[in-house]
């Protein structure tokens, strides 16, 4: 038997940062086949820079995308980074209180579509998700702690049936120097590896 394992989302699922085979979703695919007990197949449809209204067009329009979707057994999902991120860009790191509270509920908002259109491709067949909480890209900024941790919270119960979230925000408070790439945005080896055990320690249920 063969469970089939895609991954969506932004840059942090393309593994930037580290080299190949040491991104998250390889290493998480490895982990999957040791607790499932067979092999697991990999399709990686990471985008980098993916907005969450990026991935919900993928995932509603982008038939390569559905149909792998409509087939997996694991789904992953990295999104929300990069709204921050240009948010913060574009206000040169000082984004008002009402534009925070704006970007924060579109990210919601897409990421509840991207979510139901799963559930719509799914239909009644058995499978799981796993979303990925974000870590602070902006650790000097309070305003950035907020947000990254309104939107933690909302991706705890933004699935239903066999889906978790893999929260990573206090593994990397602190240990950014080590966990970082030296863009300080992306993940290294180590810190995709953190990303991969998270995962790995929200189960595997219903498949083990």
């Amino acid at each position: 038997m063969v469970y089939r394992y895609a991954a969506i989302g932004d840059s942090l699922t393309v593994g930037t940062g580290a080299l190949l085979g040491t991104g998250f979703v390889p290493l998480y695919r490895r982990m999957a086949e040791i607790n499932v007990r067979t092999f697991v197949s990999m399709d990686n449809m990471g985008v980098n820079g993916l907005t969450s209204g990026e991935l919900l067009q993928m995932v509603s329009s982008h038939n390569r995308v559905r149909q792998s979707l409509r087939e997996a057994d694991i789904i992953t999902i990295s999104i929300g980074g990069n709204d921050l991120i240009r948010t913060f860009k574009a206000s040169n790191g000082v984004p008002g209180t009402s534009k925070m509270t704006q970007v924060l509920g579109d990210t919601r908002n897409h990421v509840s579509q991207i979510m139901k259109q799963i559930r719509q491709l799914k239909g009644n067949s058995v499978y799981m998700v796993r979303t990925i909480g974000l870590y602070n890209p902006f650790p000097q900024a309070a305003e950035a702690a907020y947000w990254v941790q309104q939107y933690n919270s909302f991706l705890n119960g933004a699935g239903s049936r066999y889906y978790a979230c893999a929260q990573v925000y206090d593994r990397f408070v602190g240990h950014e120097r080590e966990l970082l790439f030296w863009d300080r945005v992306h993940p290294n080896a180590r810190g995709y590896r953190v990303i991969a055990d998270q995962l790995n320690r929200t189960g595997y249920i219903p498949f083990s």
